[in-house]
């Protein structure tokens, strides 16, 4: 796969070198020569560029890019990258960064982009999974289709503890895709069971996060 970042900062370096060690093909794009640092990413290929002009995306070949991941410290940078990225050269999966958690509404399919990565609500989702139980927590959100990635811890009370996950009739346009037990990572089949203090990964609909919550709450006593 080969794979585009505007950005050369610490964090388009990180991403590139996670990349390469999977065997990818990673090209770097930066406009500062300060930024330039070939030898700390010596496996990418390296273009000092402004990733905002179309000469330069043109040098970039990025109508060759599977991925672009407009990775710069600008929100504004990253939002102009990404829709030129998918209007003029067709990338087919486009990731950006948002640096101001404001400014998180305009990254959509609108401008471009496939996937949003907030750091800081990223680093808050993080927080409040490892102290929430029976609560869902946004993890990250998918443009297309409305689809966010949402994680819940079910509590010793759930009324799904000891269900089949054949057993369960999950809410419309929710897929569980993993489920996290101790050190365990299963990809769940019809006949798992929910355990208690299971993580639960789910990609749902935003409109169907409130009936996913309530389906895996803790019991309720009839009044």
């Amino acid at each position: 796969m080969r794979v585009a970042i505007a950005g050369a900062g610490a964090v388009g370096r990180s991403i590139a070198g996670e990349l390469l060690e999977n065997g990818h093909e990673v090209l770097l794009i930066d406009k500062a020569p300060t930024a330039i640092s070939v030898e700390r990413v010596p496996q990418a290929e390296w273009l000092l560029a402004d990733a905002c002009e179309i000469t330069s995306l043109d040098e970039a070949a990025l109508q060759r890019c599977n991925v672009v991941i407009a990775a710069t410290g600008d929100d504004k940078v990253n939002l102009v990258v990404s829709l030129l990225a998918k209007t003029e050269y067709g990338v087919p999966r486009v990731v950006a960064r948002v640096n101001n958690p404001k400014n998180e509404w305009l990254f959509n399919e609108a401008w471009g982009v496939d996937v949003a990565v907030s750091t800081p609500r990223l680093m808050s989702a993080l927080v409040e999974e490892a102290v929430s139980v029976g609560d869902l927590v946004r993890l990250l959100r998918f443009s297309h289709g409305d689809a966010n990635l949402v994680e819940l811890t079910l509590p010793e009370e759930s009324a799904l503890a000891g269900t089949q996950v054949g057993d369960v009739q999950w809410p419309e346009d929710t897929s569980l895709v993993t489920i996290i037990r101790g050190t365990r990572v299963l990809a769940p089949s019809k006949e798992d069971s929910l355990e208690p203090g299971d993580e639960l990964l789910f990609v749902a609909a935003q409109a169907r996060e409130e009936q996913l919550e309530d389906l895996l709450s803790v019991r309720r006593e009839d009044d």
